[in-house]
């Protein structure tokens, strides 16, 4: 079951190579990717070293010189199908009278399915290519100028449903060859099913092509192709991106601490001891030619998390606890406490949490008691069981972070308990997931909250790892 080979692409067209490299490494940077002038310089040579023969030898090189890890393939692969797409030119849609015009429209998705069918049990990355492309011109379209005002590939599919090919498909691939063993059937299933995601991206791939031929690749590379797990927006982001975001919780664990244990190294030098050192001057005649430092040893923080888990910030702060679970060698001693409108510590939870992270948020709900006789946020409550229950949890080394949206309810935001915390504390900082524009709008008391703690917004896992690396003292 061997894909056909796909053809040699042509040559990029009219628009010169070096216009695409620039202009693929500025939208690789508007999704987070770190690529220097280096990079982008390795990537022409590479470029020019490869040629234009082979497209997927043109991926390869460009891959290769600008990215740095794997996690950063899915956004390249998008924006690089914007650059250097397999079809080049403007697509010519079928005027009103034109002889390409499917005589009967309402029949044309029965044709198109008939022909994929065939291309997918070949095989034929060519014929898939050429039915992406009429899938979306055809099908996908919408607006009322001439031609389209958009495409959509969602459009497409729906009205194509390649996914329920697969009995056909299987029937084809079965003629002439006699049964198959039931194991070999799932694995032709797999098969099949593979190419259908396949050809599914085949017309996400060809739909972005086609918009960005009408407003621009820039444009279209910075708003329509998914950026990294790590800058997706912690009160936007769907269960499958949360899964992403839950496989990084290591790498970026990882990177932290050895940030974190760079600073420690850097500290531990201590500052000049002035005294001591112009004493040791006098056998120099008064050059200071061997400083003194004031040696100290760094003492590693207690960490205090306070966690707001209801509704859509709940995956903020789940996130965050596994990151500091991952991270709990670098501190003395980590203490977790919960809350949608009462408290409770969950610190053993979130230990345990390590084997299976993704129900990490229904454990917690099931069992830990956090809310009374309603089951909205009450921020103005949790902070003042904290205070009366769990306030021994800090002390002169704690550094405390409360991560929520500061959104009460419009109850009482009990901001004597937040101070009774912060005044307790060695340091305590507020992370909240949604944009400053928006505090102290609706019910939210941000700016209260922030005139007694420092607030940050913390929008994503990228942020959230440089607040982590930055805040917190050596």
């Amino acid at each position: 079951m061997t894909a056909r080979p796909e053809p040699a692409p042509p040559h990029p067209g009219p628009y010169p190579p070096g216009e695409r490299v620039t202009g693929l490494v500025r939208a690789l940077r508007a999704h987070g990717l770190g690529i220097g002038t280096g990079e982008t310089v390795d990537a022409g040579l590479a470029l020019a070293a490869v040629g234009f023969d082979d497209r997927e030898r043109m991926r390869a090189a460009l891959a290769a010189t600008l990215l740095h890890g794997e996690g950063q393939r899915q956004v390249f692969d998008r924006v690089f199908d914007l650059y250097f797409p397999l079809v080049e030119g403007r697509e010519e849609e079928p005027g009103p009278g034109s002889d390409d015009e499917p005589a009967d429209p309402a029949a044309e998705p029965a044709r198109l399915r008939d022909r994929l069918a065939a291309a997918l049990a070949a095989g034929d990355g060519t014929a898939l290519n050429v039915l992406a492309g009429e899938a979306v011109g055809t099908l996908g379209g919408y607006g009322a100028s001439p031609g389209s005002d958009g495409w959509s590939s969602y459009r497409t599919l729906s009205r194509l449903r390649p996914e329920t090919l697969l009995a056909r498909i299987r029937a084809t691939l079965r003629e002439g060859g006699g049964g198959e063993p039931e194991f070999a059937d799932r694995l032709t299933d797999d098969e099949i099913r593979r190419r259908i995601e396949d050809f599914r991206e085949r017309v996400r791939t060809e739909a972005r092509r086609r918009v960005a031929q009408r407003q621009g690749r820039d444009q279209v590379a910075r708003r329509a192709v998914a950026t990294t797990p790590d800058r997706v927006d912690f009160l936007l982001a769907g269960r499958a991106q949360l899964d992403e975001l839950r496989r990084t919780v290591r790498p970026l664990a990882r990177r932290l601490a050895t940030r974190l244990a760079a600073r420690r190294r850097r500290a531990a030098r201590g500052e000049i001891d002035l005294r001591r050192t112009l004493r040791r001057s006098l056998s120099t005649g008064g050059v200071p030619v061997r400083p003194v430092l004031r040696r100290r040893r760094p003492g590693r923080p207690e960490l205090v998390l306070l966690c707001d888990v209801s509704g859509s910030v709940a995956g903020f702060a789940h996130f965050t606890m596994l990151l500091v679970q991952a991270l709990h060698d670098q501190f003395s001693r980590v203490r977790v406490f919960a809350f949608v409108n009462r408290v409770d510590e969950v610190t053993d939870l979130v230990a345990r949490g390590r084997a299976d992270p993704a129900g990490l948020g229904e454990r917690i709900l099931a069992e830990a008691t956090l809310t009374g006789w309603h089951g909205q946020s009450d921020y103005g409550t949790a902070l003042g069981e904290f205070t009366e229950r769990y306030l021994d949890a800090l002390g002169p080394r704690s550094v405390a972070f409360v991560l929520g949206d500061a959104r009460t309810n419009n109850s009482d935001p009990n901001l004597a308990a937040l101070r009774l915390i912060a005044d307790r504390a060695r340091r305590v900082y507020w992370l909240n997931p949604e944009q400053p524009a928006l505090w102290s709008t609706g019910d939210s008391v941000a700016h209260a909250y922030a005139e007694l703690v420092e607030m940050r917004p913390c929008r994503n896992a990228r942020q959230l790892g440089e607040l982590i690396a930055r805040l917190l003292p050596v």
